[in-house]
């Protein structure tokens, strides 16, 4: 304990990092500012009954940094970002120009970053559009004029450009991924209200199944960083080459392969898929054909988050997911054309298709684990209640694993500053 009290000292002691987390610190401040400047005409009683009810809804005021709960400027949040990150980096695999632009260094990395945000804007358009008939239909927003509503969905993407240029703010000035950081602080900003709701309906009696939930919430802590830093190293070595009087290579290093490839985007994909009954569900009930009303009830009761039938076809989705995922980001075939075209080889494998299949071998077997563990995590607050028998206590595995993933990430990156000052990291 005394080592990490030392290191974190000796952050605040230089200059530069101290700087670059105040300036984190100055940009949350400003960022749960605008989130609490509400968007005129919206009923925020009834928005939050409907949040209530709907858990997509809850997940998207988890990427939205708990802005959309309370309808802020904000609302859309950085779900049209993420959305377009995620289909760019799908398109890679269908354009070669973008996936040759990926390998371009920096210069790639930002032409990609900036097609990013220009696709981000459209997203945000229809993300607003769609947001404004789900209001309507519910009877929390009235019927707007045309000028009214170019306003609203105008005033629902400039904050999301709001959002985008802070977290871009926190990663050129700041510690750490700053996309990563503001959804991090809307998820953390919203602890204590889940907190407080859970601690006015659970009685005294209670006291020990929330004893059990809170070790299980350990446990689940523990098991997220245990598998997000789990790495299988494969062994490459490279033999000698001689070229005039310089021997090159001889080395011997590693190929790490991450138990969990694919990050929390799985989740993201399934929860997606899985909730949609749900989320048409709350759009049906404004039809006037009795028929498809109670059709569109019957299917999103089918699929309730405490049912069977949910948790099952989630749990099977994130699986897909993960491989699907996980098939796209890493290609067997190019890492061993890499391998060999520089000289290298995996002991006992030949180079070339050997290595691939090699290669596919290890990564469809470590797959597994680290897809099984993301179902867990995703169906974590429906077995949770199952065990402690506290329905209140709803807290979303995709959030634990977000918060936590953040928080490495950053103490990372704080340990590769504290070591480049040649101090004791947080990490040894």
């Amino acid at each position: 304990m005394n080592k990490y009290l030392h290191a974190l000292a000796s952050v605040f002691k230089t200059p530069e990092l101290k700087r670059k987390l105040l300036f984190t610190a100055c940009i949350f401040f400003v960022f749960r500012l605008f989130a609490h400047i509400p968007v005129p005409g919206v009923d925020i009683i009834k928005l939050r009954n409907l949040f209530a009810q709907s858990e997509f809804l809850g997940l998207l005021d988890i990427f939205s940094g708990g802005t959309l709960v309370n309808f802020s400027v904000m609302a859309v949040g950085l779900n049209p970002y993420i959305n377009a990150s995620i289909i760019l980096q799908l398109l890679t695999v269908v354009f070669p120009k973008l996936e040759e632009l990926q390998k371009e260094g920096e210069y790639g990395r930002e032409k990609i970053n900036q097609y990013t945000r220009l696709l981000s804007l459209p997203l945000a358009a229809v993300q607003s559009m769609g947001m404004y008939a789900l209001l309507r239909n519910q009877g929390i927003i009235g019927v707007l004029s045309p000028i009214t509503l170019l306003s609203f969905i105008a005033t629902m993407t400039a904050g999301t450009v709001l959002l985008m240029w802070l977290g871009e703010l926190i990663s050129e000035f700041g510690i750490g991924n700053g996309i990563s950081l503001i959804i991090f602080a809307g998820i953390v900003g919203r602890l204590p209200v889940m907190i407080g709701q859970t601690a006015s309906i659970v009685s005294g009696e209670l006291i020990g199944q929330i004893a059990i939930f809170a070790a299980i919430s350990a446990a689940v802590v523990a098991a997220i960083v245990f598998i997000n830093e789990a790495v299988r190293q494969v062994p490459v070595h490279y033999a000698k080459r001689v070229r005039g009087n310089k021997v090159f290579g001889g080395a011997t290093t590693y190929l790490p392969l991450r138990l969990n490839q694919a990050g929390v985007i799985p989740i993201i994909f399934a929860v997606s898929i899985v909730l949609l009954p749900q989320l048409l569900g709350q759009f049906a009930q404004g039809i006037p054909n009795p028929a498809i009303a109670q059709a569109a009830r019957t299917l999103a009761t089918t699929f309730d988050a405490q049912g069977v039938a949910y948790n099952l076809v989630y749990f099977i989705l994130v699986i897909g997911f993960t491989y699907f995922y996980t098939a796209i980001t890493f290609n067997p075939q190019k890492i061993s054309a890499e391998i060999q075209k520089h000289g290298g080889f995996i002991p006992g494998i030949r180079p070339g298709s050997p290595t691939a299949n090699y290669l596919n071998y290890i990564l469809t077997r470590i797959t597994l684990a680290g897809a099984l563990f993301l179902g867990a995590i995703a169906i974590f607050p429906t077995l949770a209640r199952l065990i402690t028998g506290i329905s209140a206590l709803t807290i979303g595995g995709t959030s634990v694993l977000i918060v936590v993933s953040v928080v490495l990430e950053t103490v990372k990156q704080l340990e590769a500053q504290l070591v480049m000052r040649s101090y004791e990291g947080f990490l040894k």
